[in-house]
């Protein structure tokens, strides 16, 4: 699908010779793998607030010591002693969810999350990093 992305933004002639990446910033667009992850941010900021109508008792692990250099809901990655296991979603968003501030993670309505986490993301992009840790099989 990338890939798709990739030639089709190739396919307007004043954008052809810019990088993917600019191209992407020219059409106020996302790639699709920051796309993924902002819907697997906005579905574990549903499983947290209870909004989905699942009941995933001990999916997540919050970490107890609230301090002021995290955001509040720190969730605590888990241990495990498989290679499998690390493809679990919540081992893989542990990572990435602990990134953004706390006015975004404690946001009130889904809508909210999503508009902060966006601003959030213009100033401070994911890093690859989390990027390819949530994608990776």
């Amino acid at each position: 699908m990338e890939k798709i992305q990739r030639k089709t933004t190739k396919m307007i002639p004043e954008l052809r010779n810019l990088s993917y990446e600019r191209r992407l910033q020219r059409l106020k667009l996302i790639s699709l793998e920051q796309r993924r992850l902002r819907g697997q941010l906005i579905e574990t900021f549903k499983y947290l607030n209870g909004l989905n109508n699942v009941t995933l008792e001990g999916l997540f692990e919050r970490e107890g010591n609230v301090r002021t250099r995290n955001n509040g809901q720190k969730l605590l990655p888990r241990n495990f002693k498989t290679s499998q296991a690390m493809n679990f979603f919540p081992v893989k968003i542990a990572a990435t969810w602990n990134q953004p501030p706390e006015n975004i993670v404690s946001a009130g309505t889904v809508n909210t999350f999503k508009n902060r986490l966006d601003k959030f993301w213009i100033t401070n992009p994911p890093p690859q990093y989390y990027i390819l840790l949530t994608l990776c099989p």
